[in-house]
Order: structure tokens, then sequence, then C-alpha cells
């Protein structure tokens, strides 16, 4: 049995999900679903690995470079990885690329799925390496760096071969002329575009790779791996079993490649504007997003910053709502691409189910919330994780200087684990809507503004604004009457962005599930791509027809 007769029927049941838009998922997010034992083992394996050089890519290296430091343990975790220089990297992948492209498409979508396989039985192992270089509480980095990112990276593989296999290879073409037919030979190739690039972030350094990574890959395009260099570790495996499988199968291990630097000596750039790296996925800043961009001669799928708001109209139950905000800003420290950052509360107030509420009773319900919260040990230092970055840190602490009103400041929370994590609270700070040179830009980090708006109306036109100027990547709103509800979808879906309503209970703004949910809409600024639309696959390779007459 092939690989890809092995893995048909799951692809197909991917490629169902897709459409149905349903829930589905072939990797299960609850630990106990992979059998007892799994985390001490994975445990045990991250702690070996740690102050040792990582031996398993299949690729040398003139030196060994790592630099990655847990949020955690506040200390190094001394592992070290094979560094090339860019020129050996790009030949490589040159080389590697003549027959990658050439490989049909039902061994690739098997040896790709397979590899996802492999990786399944190393999510607790690649959990700890995530928890240690990001910061993400252990139930996150699992959650995020296994299942989650095995199920985007199966979500790219179905749409490639749905979309690779969409049209017949060959056909007889005749066309009647009358007193003769003429008949022509046809065939069509779905042709890669060569070398991908994909660069990395330091705090989701799987979920935010794969799904470029495994598009490229499916569609004939050799890889290489950019990590950050603070969060290298979780995808090195990643590449690891990759190599490793493709070897086992007689391809050459070099389909992808794992490009390591240092945060003083980057490589990034030489890479991304290299001549023969025609495909590049970037997540990050919007200042490196913009650039990436702009280069000529690549096609590029950018995930950059945005601006995500909250618009406060009325609600059933204040205490729900407040709670639901109160997580979805405290989760992870707010160091989430999809976390809410501006929340605008009418002066006049919000209408609930048990009567009005003041502006000042609004804001201090969410004040309250995540102050009970945070202050809960069996919730607070697991569900904010650790800061993973100096700079979050010092954004942070310097909250009180940026202007308004800091209502609530940040403050150290004990980890009962990790005596030394560096775990904060959020800060709250208060402004009105005519304080827009302070929450009219990316503040990472839980960092949370309270602006008090005239009405709904011009929260609504605030929040259509940032997304037309700086972009967004969620929207999340409150409201008891239809009729506004739908005024605001129609508001931003124009602006291209999406919008959550009255989410409460274990529905979160920040979390959008493969198979259902696109991230990010690649309309706004916060970036020009989507996880996981048909664009996303077809931009990576070309048609090609050929005719022939006999």
């Amino acid at each position: 049995m092939t690989l890809f007769e092995k893995h048909h029927a799951l692809i197909e049941q991917a490629i169902a999900a897709g459409k149905s838009r349903n829930f589905w998922t072939s990797y299960p997010e609850n630990p106990k679903a992979y059998g007892e034992g799994m985390d001490e083992a994975g445990k045990a394996a991250f702690s070996a690995q740690m102050t040792q050089n990582f031996t398993e890519l299949l690729q040398d290296g003139q030196a060994w470079v790592g630099e990655e430091f847990s949020p955690y343990l506040q200390l190094g975790i001394g592992v070290k990885y094979p560094q090339s220089n860019n020129e050996t990297i790009i030949a490589h992948a040159s080389k590697a690329q003549e027959l990658w492209g050439k490989t049909n498409i039902q061994t690739r979508a098997g040896l790709l799925v397979e590899s996802l396989e492999r990786v399944k039985a190393r999510f607790f192992e690649i959990a700890y390496a995530t928890m240690h270089t990001t910061g993400q509480a252990y139930m996150m980095s699992f959650q995020a760096s296994g299942p989650h990112a095995n199920d985007r990276a199966l979500e790219a593989i179905a749409i490639g071969y749905q979309q690779l296999t969409s049209i017949e290879p060959n056909a007889v073409w005749t066309k009647p002329m009358g007193k003769f037919d003429l008949t022509l030979q046809k065939n069509f190739k779905a042709m890669p575009k060569g070398i991908g690039l994909v660069i990395g972030c330091s705090t989701f350094p799987i979920w935010n790779t794969v799904p470029g990574l495994y598009a490229d890959l499916i569609c004939g395009n050799v890889c290489i791996v950019k990590p950050h260099p603070k969060a290298i570790l979780p995808i090195a495996i990643v590449v690891a079993e990759l190599q490793k499988l493709l070897k086992e199968n007689g391809i050459d291990p070099m389909v992808v490649q794992l490009a390591v630097d240092t945060v003083d000596a980057p490589v990034t750039k030489q890479l991304a504007e290299n001549k023969d790296v025609k495909l590049i996925d970037f997540t990050g800043s919007s200042a490196f997003g913009d650039y990436i961009e702009l280069l000529e001669n690549k096609t590029t799928f950018t995930e950059k910053a945005g601006v995500n708001c909250v618009i406060l109209d009325s609600v059933k139950d204040i205490k729900a709502v407040a709670g639901n905000i109160a997580f979805s800003a405290s989760l992870f420290s707010g160091q989430m691409c999809t976390a809410p950052q501006n929340i605008y509360i009418p002066e006049s107030g919000i209408n609930t189910a048990e009567g009005h509420l003041s502006y000042e009773d609004a804001r201090n319900a969410i004040v309250q919330a995540i102050t009970d919260l945070v202050d809960n040990p069996k919730m607070g230092p697991h569900i904010l994780g650790a800061i993973q970055s100096e700079a979050t840190l010092k954004r942070l602490q310097n909250a009180g200087t940026m202007g308004g009103n800091l209502i609530l400041a940040a403050k150290g929370v004990a980890n009962p684990e990790f005596e030394h994590a560096r775990v904060y609270s959020p800060a709250v700070i208060e402004l009105t809507s005519a304080d827009e040179y302070i929450y009219k830009k990316e503040c990472f980090g839980p960092i949370v503004f309270i602006i008090k708006t005239r009405n709904t109306e011009e929260s609504l036109h605030i929040t259509k604004n940032l997304s037309i100027e700086i972009g967004a990547i969620t929207c999340l709103a409150f409201c008891t009457d239809k009729n506004i509800i739908h005024h605001i979808e129609e508001t931003m879906n124009q602006v291209y962005t999406p919008v959550s309503f009255n989410l409460g209970g274990a529905a979160f703004v920040n979390s959008h599930a493969a198979f259902s949910d696109f991230h990010v809409t690649g309309g706004n600024p916060a970036g020009n791509a989507s996880f996981t639309n048909g664009e996303y696959i077809s931009k990576r390779f070309v048609w090609v027809g050929n005719r022939m007459m006999e």
C-alpha cells in the first residue's frame, strides 16, 4: 500500500470538511486522546534536548547557533542548530526542486499527510518546546503547536490536492468544422513556481508556519523555513520529521530546509531578496510585512499587525460578557494576533436584560472581570502564560506613560510551577474617542484600552476606519438588536473584517478553527493572505496547457 492509498480517505474527509465548514478534526485537542505516559515522555525528551545540539536535521552546517530563552525558567534552553550560508541553502533547494516539482500529486499528498502522523507522535515534546520558547501556557502550547497546527497543515494539503486534481491532465479536443473535425491532443500541467521561504514568528512558531510550508510542498515547491531566532525548536522538530520521511522514500530531504540565524546576525532579508526565491510567507510586524510585499518578482503571503476592536452596544448578561472579554484579552497575555485591544463603550451606557447600565458600571465590570481572572490562582497563571519578549515587557511596564487614565496597572502574577516565570496581568487604560494618537496602533501584549464614545455609531465608525487604515484580524461585538447587528456586520464586512457577535461560554474571539474559519481575510492591511482559501494555494503554481496535432 502506498502512502497515498493509506491516507486517501483522510484527504477526502478533509476536503469534505472544508466544503461543509462544520466542526471536524483529525487531531483531537484533548491530550488524553493520545495515550498514557505521552506527556511524561514528551517532557523527558524536551529536557534531554536542552543544552544539546539538535542533530536530527539531515542538513550540514558550518556552525552551530541558538539563543532561545525560556520565559518560564528565565534562562537559555541551550539548544543549537546547524547553520549554513545562504548560498548553500539555495543551491540545495534548487537541486531538490528539479525532482520535487515533477513528483506526482498523489505521492506528494501521501508523504505530507504521513509526515503529520510522524509529528503527531511528538505533540507533547513539541508542546514543551513551544512553552519554553514562546511563553504559551502548557495547554495552549499543546493545542496550538500540536492538533490545531496539524489541522491547518492538513487543510492546506486537502485544498492543494483538490485544486491540483480539478482539471483532467489529458484531453482529446475535437471541434466540428462542417466537412471535417479539428482534433488536438492537449495536456495540462500544474507547474510549481519554485523555491518558497516561510518566515516564522516568535509567539506561534508552528501554527503560523505550517500552512505556508505545506501549501508550498503540496504544490510542488521546495521550502526553506526561517524561524524566529527565539523560537526554533518547535518547528525544527517538524522539519526534521519531514526530512527523515523524505529520505526514507528516496526523495532528497533538502526539499525542506531549516535556515537559522541570530538576532544580531539576521539572514531573512538576504534570503527574501534572493532571485531564486519565488514564494514568501511571513508572519510578524507590519513594517517588515510591508517590505516583503514590495519585493519584486515574488508571490507573497503576509499576516501583519492590526488593531482588533470590541463594540459594546447592548448585552443580556454583563457579567458573562465582561468575563468573555477578560479571558480573550488575558489569554497568552494578549500576545495573539487575534487578541482584542480597543473596547468601545457609549458614554450613555448600554442596555442589558436587567435594565440600563451606565458607562462607568460597564467599564468597571470589565476591569473587575480581568482582576478576578488574574487573581484566581487556579486560572490566572495558566491563562496568562508568560511574556515572550523584552520588548513586550517594556511596553507593558511603560503603559502608564502612554496617556489617558491608567485604571488597572499590570502586576506580577505568581506561577506555582515556575518560581521565576515572567507573568504579568493586563494593564487597562481609559481613553476617549479623541485620544486616537494612543489607540490608533497595535500595542502588542496585555494592554487594553477602554474607550468612551458618543454612541455605538461612533464606535463602529472608529472600528471601520481602523480596519481601513491599520487593519484588523478580528472584531467582537455585543448587541441584542438584530437591526444593529446587521448594520455592524455589513459595515465591517465591507472593509474585509469578520465579526463575532455575542460570544460566550467556551467561544472566544481569539480562536479560529481549521476547515471552518478563515484566518485573516487578506482584504485589509492586517495581511494580504488568508488561512486557508483557494487563492492561498492557487497562487503557488501555474497551469500550463500544451497542444499537439497529429
